[in-house]
């Protein structure tokens, strides 16, 4: 019956004449881990909870080879709740991406729901915890994780720079400006360096008023070990102004993997709110597509400021958070 489902998906994704020159991959990931939370107004709030370490997720992708060099993809991707069976993202069908794209010698561009330049460079390079688990950057400090609407465009390589634009079309009825987003990212990687310089604006509803977020990280892997470092400046809503600076590290041996991170938010306004985390994780990889995992993580607030400790799908309740659960990847 799951062969049925599958092939009816994949023959209503392309035509049927191009099916024999397209290749149609499903995968996904499995997450599920108890979650301890304390310090928030509810006090200890103890769960079982999806998407811990990553988000719950099926996925379809596939290419086709058009010629001359042209290829033609896609990728469908929905989230899930493990713990409930329930749909993530507010229950949107592929509510984690969905985007069709051309890529050729000149770079790629795709159009669709898709994670943003400045979301990828903070979770592959600058964050040690890749967006998951308790001590995970994005507690305190800005996503921008998807766009709706969104043309994006990757350079090619060469010596080692590329770049990424996009922009998140606000489609708002008499006023383009309104709710739109630009994000853009330089990049730099080596054998074991990897550099990325970025930058994201999101305007309100009304394009009265914008965020603006500007950052600037790098990861280097000794072998040994993998480190981390980041700085942003924010610009919020409101006069809202604030930095962030980020440092960690991965430390592999055999199937083991610990990582820790210490992320500093500072307020730069009178109202002086700020933050700072600690993070500490362990994963242990049974095979080469299932880990179990651990993490703990603490955030100090102050004068009045509200970060909590939340994971890959939740933004967590207090300012302390602990998880233990197993993730499968297929």
């Amino acid at each position: 019956m799951n062969k049925i489902i599958i092939a009816i998906m994949a023959s209503s994704l392309v035509p049927a004449a191009a099916m024999a020159q397209s290749a149609v991959t499903v995968y996904g990931v499995a997450d599920v881990g108890f979650v301890r939370e304390t310090g928030g107004a509810e006090g200890s709030v103890n769960t079982l909870g999806s998407g811990v370490a990553s988000g719950s997720r099926l996925g379809f992708k596939g290419t086709e080879d058009l010629g001359g060099g042209v290829k033609a993809y896609f990728v469908l991707e929905n989230g899930m709740k493990i713990d409930t069976g329930s749909a993530a993202q507010g229950g949107l069908l592929f509510g984690r991406q969905a985007y069709l794209g051309l890529s050729g010698t000149p770079g790629s561009v795709s159009f669709g729901r898709q994670y943003s330049p400045y979301y990828r460079a903070m979770r592959d390079v600058v964050d040690p915890f890749c967006d998951g688990l308790a001590g995970q950057a994005g507690n305190i400090t800005a996503s921008n994780a998807r766009l709706d609407n969104m043309v994006g465009y990757t350079s090619p390589t060469l010596s080692g720079f590329a770049a990424e634009l996009a922009v998140g079309m606000g489609e708002v009825p008499d006023n383009s400006a309104a709710k739109r987003a630009y994000s853009t990212v330089l990049s730099y990687t080596a054998k074991a360096l990897a550099v990325r310089l970025g930058w994201h604006q999101q305007q309100n509803a009304l394009a009265t008023d914008s965020s603006a977020n500007t950052l600037l990280g790098a990861r280097y892997d000794w072998g040994v070990l993998e480190g981390h470092l980041g700085y942003a400046r924010n610009k919020g809503l409101l006069g809202a102004r604030s930095q962030d600076a980020i440092v960690g590290v991965n430390v592999p041996f055999g199937p083991h993997k610990v990582t820790t991170s210490y992320v500093r938010h500072d307020d730069t306004t009178h109202a002086n709110r700020d933050a700072s985390q600690w993070g500490l994780g362990y994963t242990y990889a049974l095979s080469k597509r299932t880990d179990v995992y651990a993490a703990y993580a603490r955030i100090s607030n102050r004068n009045g400021a509200t970060f909590k400790v939340g994971n890959a799908t939740t933004d967590g309740t207090g300012n302390t958070g602990a998880n233990l659960g197993i993730r499968h990847a297929f």
